[in-house]
């Protein structure tokens, strides 16, 4: 569905010049839910603004559904965003004027649909949230879970095929946090592709993939099996077609998703 091949990105600060990304070729497909993981400054957020269209690389490609996105103006990149990516922030972003219903309901408003239109799909979302009696709630009324639930179907209100995630649990205690995980999680049911930005490594447990950057370029990309007790282990990507499923015994000796040791250094 969305494919970087060699892509670059560098920024000027001061006298130096920062290689944010460096040669990054990777492929995201439809219906999967990959992390994103690393160090602070290994690129992952550039590499989150390049795949929703925010920015643009220097050089390599970026192509979503076989057409190229990297090289877009500024009005066709805004189009972009409106009507393929879905965006969930950390910090929520919501209206604090509005109620949960009309903020999810913003990007049809933007999009030229009237509020009476907008209304009726953004309660549908709500339901699908567990929001459903909080609609004309604002967000002072809210929890933090609740106001990132808003977060969440307010990305899906345009039915974008990708949804963007900026560490969408780094406000939240860690309870809160795994409802919204398994939230995205079960969005890729659906056949939407969700990518997530994470510090959080009991996050890898929800996620398909899991990809590793160092210094602007991909250390690794892991597969998540999981086994029948529920445990988890994370497989070379190439490796993962061949390598057989764990018995019981081979899963009480994996390692625990809650672990940073469940992501690959």
């Amino acid at each position: 569905m969305l494919e970087l091949t060699d892509v670059t990105k560098q920024y000027r600060v001061g006298e130096q010049t920062v290689r944010a990304l460096d040669g990054i070729s990777l492929r995201i497909e439809a219906g999967e839910f990959t992390a994103i993981v690393g160090p602070s400054g290994s690129g992952k957020s550039t590499l989150l603004h390049l795949l929703g269209a925010l920015d643009s690389p220097d050089s390599g490609s970026i192509r979503f559904q076989d057409k190229e996105i990297g090289d877009l103006d500024d009005d066709r990149q805004s189009e972009f965003r409106r009507h393929q990516v879905g965006f969930v922030f950390q910090f929520f972003n919501l209206l604090p004027t509005l109620t949960a219903w009309e903020n999810v309901a913003i990007p049809r408003l933007l999009d030229g649909t009237g509020l009476k239109k907008a209304k009726p799909r953004a309660l549908e979302l709500l339901e699908l949230v567990g929001l459903g009696q909080r609609a004309e709630h604002r967000p002072a009324e809210l929890s933090g879970g609740q106001m990132q639930r808003v977060a969440v179907a307010r990305a899906l209100i345009m039915d974008p095929p990708l949804i963007l995630a900026d560490e969408p649990t780094g406000n939240l205690d860690s309870k809160t946090g795994a409802s919204i995980l398994q939230l995205l999680a079960d969005i890729t049911e659906q056949g939407n592709s969700v990518v997530m930005v994470t510090h959080d490594m009991g996050a890898v447990r929800y996620c398909d993939r899991v990809i590793n950057l160092r210094d602007g370029q991909i250390g690794s990309i892991d597969r998540v099996e999981r086994a029948d007790d529920g445990r988890i282990r994370t497989v070379p990507a190439e490796l993962s077609e061949s390598v057989p499923e764990q018995d019981s015994e081979d899963a009480a000796n994996s390692e625990s998703a809650d672990d940073a040791g469940a992501v690959r250094a």
